[in-house]
């Protein structure tokens, strides 16, 4: 046990100075990181919300909203399908309640109908063995012609679980743009979905940013009658009005079927008008979104068409010309940062669902900063009279013990800068309770040494069998632990999340450094100093 051939002396001494190498950067600014060569290392420890903070926000997915829209969609399936068949009559077509219903005329025709119509069910999954599909869709047919479709429970539950993903990778693409340093983005429950911003100043705009729904849309504008007449009067069937985001609103005709969408998107820039140097957003489709733009604008040349957001309308020119060039522009007397955000929101694309916020925090620098120092205060005090006791219980073996605590420290900071994992005020609590669990394999180390020398052994028997027989009790107790910070990793939530990781951490860096390291210093003193009584 207290022998160390050379190369496992030099991979001890690399893994302490990587440790030692990665810990530094923080103990500088990023301005003085800057100036470093480039082969040091410059990652520093990612601080969580509680430490530095932040924004902190908790979604809900707007169910009830996302059903209505999907209602709407199947309308208009719904009617594209009996089209395709002159002879199938029908009345009634609409969204009654949380279903989408038609009523079949002739009910001769009705079989055929539900022909037609069985698959707009969207079948989603099979059973394993082969039983009945799994379907987004319960289809319903009275004997007096009434077709109804209402979401299943399974299809409603696989829906969410879609959304949910979606919508997280959205979030995540957007708090992304903003330069968030390491935003937590997670899923909560079936619906709910947790943002966390550390360092970000502006929860207001992060949430604006987030909570957006940023569904594009391309509108021709009806010229039949304008916005004004259509609030007074009845608007033409298959038209929807809807008002601008100008202050006041001014409400404008538009044909309901949207000609574009952002989904044919493929990005979205910042840049200033040169005629009155005012921000603009400039976009540009992908290669199918180009050829139907091209077709539109050729043939609604002089016409206004209608740039909505959320059913709002931001821009309404009008076609000078047709855009053969697949890109174009939206302007709308925005503010440069009005314009990032559209930006931004445009490049992550559209939410599948309305997101509610249900729980809002705002956490300041102060608080943080606060919790730091009352972190470094317990660190000091407590690593100080853990030094101080196993210098008076052991002596010379307790100063050893003591660097391999110092070594333990430098390790698990470096890890957590090396995996750039979040460090929170749980997890601060996870490394004073490490620094005082650090040295409790020493203890048994030595005590282990003392008995052994105490039953007659030589210096060098007693510590090598000191070292040995300790082994199988600090893997023990370091392994039970290990269990638990894994439990509670899985289980747990931000705050148990950050001390499970410092802890695991903490117990494989405390094994290496209070078995090994510990064991190649006591190796050192033995081969040097050759002594005839134990210093303990």
């Amino acid at each position: 046990m207290l022998y160390f051939a050379r190369w496992k002396i030099a991979l001890i001494v690399l893994v302490v100075a990587a440790g030692i190498l990665t810990t530094l950067p923080n103990f500088f600014s990023q301005k003085q990181l800057e100036s470093w060569p480039d082969f040091l290392p410059k990652n520093q420890m990612v601080l969580g919300l509680d430490l530095q903070g932040g924004a902190y926000l908790l979604y809900e997915i707007d169910k009830q909203d996302y059903v209505q829209k999907r209602m709407k969609a199947l309308v208009g399936d719904i009617r594209s399908t009996l089209r395709e068949d002159p002879r199938i009559g029908y009345t009634g077509l609409g969204v009654q309640g949380d279903a989408a219903q038609v009523r079949i005329r002739d009910l001769t025709r009705l079989a055929d109908a539900e022909e037609r119509l069985q698959p707009l069910v969207n079948p989603l999954a099979s059973s394993v063995f082969g039983g009945q599909a799994v379907n987004e869709f319960d289809m319903t047919v009275t004997e007096d012609g009434l077709v109804r479709f209402s979401y299943s429970e399974r299809g409603l539950e696989d829906r969410m679980t879609n959304i949910v993903q979606q919508s997280i990778e959205v979030i995540r693409r957007r708090v992304d743009e903003l330069g968030t340093t390491e935003p937590s983005i997670q899923r909560q429950g079936a619906d709910r979905i947790l943002v966390e911003a550390p360092g970000e100043d502006d929860p207001e705009r992060l949430k604006d940013l987030v909570g957006q729904t940023a569904q594009l849309t391309f509108h021709m504008v009806d010229t039949s009658m304008s916005g004004e007449q259509a609030l007074q009067n009845r608007p033409p069937a298959g038209t929807v009005i809807m008002t601008s985001v100008d202050d006041p609103p001014i409400p404008y005709l538009l044909e309901e079927a949207p000609l574009l969408s952002g989904e044919d998107l493929v990005d979205a820039q910042v840049s200033f008008d040169q005629r009155n140097n005012e921000p603009v957003v400039n976009f540009r489709f992908n290669q199918s979104g180009a050829r139907k733009f091209a077709q539109i604008t050729q043939q609604n040349v002089n016409r206004p068409f209608a740039i909505v957001l959320d059913n709002e309308v931001i821009s309404a020119p009008v076609i000078r010309e047709p855009i053969t060039g697949g890109s174009g522009q939206i302007s709308g007397s925005f503010t440069l940062e009005g314009a990032n955000d559209l930006a931004v929101l445009l490049r992550a694309g559209a939410l599948p669902a309305k997101l509610t916020v249900i729980e809002e925090r705002s956490i300041g620098p102060g608080l943080g900063a606060d919790s730091i120092e009352a972190g470094k205060l317990a660190s000091i005090i407590g690593g100080g009279l853990v030094i101080v006791f196993m210098i008076l219980a052991y002596g010379r073996f307790g100063i050893i013990a003591d660097l391999a605590l110092m070594v333990n420290i430098f390790l698990i900071f470096g890890a957590l800068t090396m995996l750039q994992a979040t460090l929170t005020l749980p997890g601060i609590a996870g490394i004073v309770l490490t620094i005082g669990m650090a040295v409790d394999a020493n203890v048994l180390i030595f005590e282990r040494i003392r008995e052994e020398a105490r039953a007659g052994r030589s210096v060098i028997s007693a510590v090598d069998a000191g070292f040995s027989r300790a082994l199988g009790t600090i893997l023990d107790a370091n392994i039970t632990t290990l269990i638990a910070a894994v439990i509670l990793f899985q289980l747990g939530s931000g705050p148990v999340k950050g001390f499970a990781v410092t802890l695991a951490i903490g117990i494989f860096t405390t094994v290496f450094s209070a078995f090994t390291f510990s064991r190649l210093l006591v190796a050192l003193w033995l081969r040097h100093r050759r002594p005839s009584k134990l210093p303990i």
